[in-house]
């Protein structure tokens, strides 16, 4: 067994109802990230991601590792270092998701949507699909540049508009001087909650 492995193992969780709730890690773990499948941790001590997948997630694990590898070279996302059933460990990536970006009231730039759409150029030279592109997996580092994690669904088959919504909504509403350039989190809830039911009209 690895170190990466055993870092693995040591995290345990109980579900609640729909959710699963973090109970035990190494000590060397620090929480960044908990998502629907999988909890992501730094390595204390390192600019290392571990990302630990649960159970039933574990074919997402495989998939997504894969994914990363083809990936590689891609200067738009973190490295793969090594991955198991279970778990990637990853390049970790500092800065804001454009998601937190609305949250503080950061600036977005057409610069980084022109960096993004350069990166799924790249993604999609490789044969791959990039799918799922939402404002939490979009991160603008300290040095400015854009960073895209959490790849899994890169080679699903039918096409996602989910980037070029956004894109859209950058450009019509966003840039306007008026357009509020932070939103309160309970806002940013609501409208990813309507957006996911398909109930907010097209602005295409």
């Amino acid at each position: 067994m690895n170190q990466y492995e055993h870092l693995a193992n040591s995290v345990v969780y109980s579900i609640r109802g729909s959710k699963a709730a973090l109970v035990h890690k190494d000590s060397s773990l620090k929480l960044v990230g908990e998502g629907r499948s999988a909890f992501a941790f730094r390595i204390k001590g390192t600019e290392l991601v571990l990302k630990v997948f649960f159970p039933q997630f574990e074919k997402v694990a495989a998939e997504e590792a894969g994914i990363y590898k083809e990936l590689a070279g891609n200067p738009f996302f973190p490295a793969l270092h090594e991955s198991g059933s279970n778990y990637l460990v990853m390049d970790y990536v500092r800065g804001m998701t454009l998601y937190q970006c609305l949250v503080n009231g950061m600036p977005i730039a057409a610069g980084h949507i022109e960096e993004v759409d350069q990166a799924l150029k790249l993604a999609r030279e490789k044969g791959l699909n990039p799918s799922d592109i939402h404002l939490r997996n979009i991160i603008i580092t300290p040095d400015d540049e854009v960073k895209l994690i959490d790849v899994a669904r890169f080679r699903q088959t039918k096409r996602c508009s989910q980037w070029e919504d956004l894109k859209t909504a950058f450009y019509k509403f966003y840039r306007h001087d008026r357009f509020p350039k932070k939103m309160p989190e309970p806002a940013m809830n609501i409208i990813a909650f309507i957006y996911k039911k398909g109930l907010l009209p097209s602005i295409n």
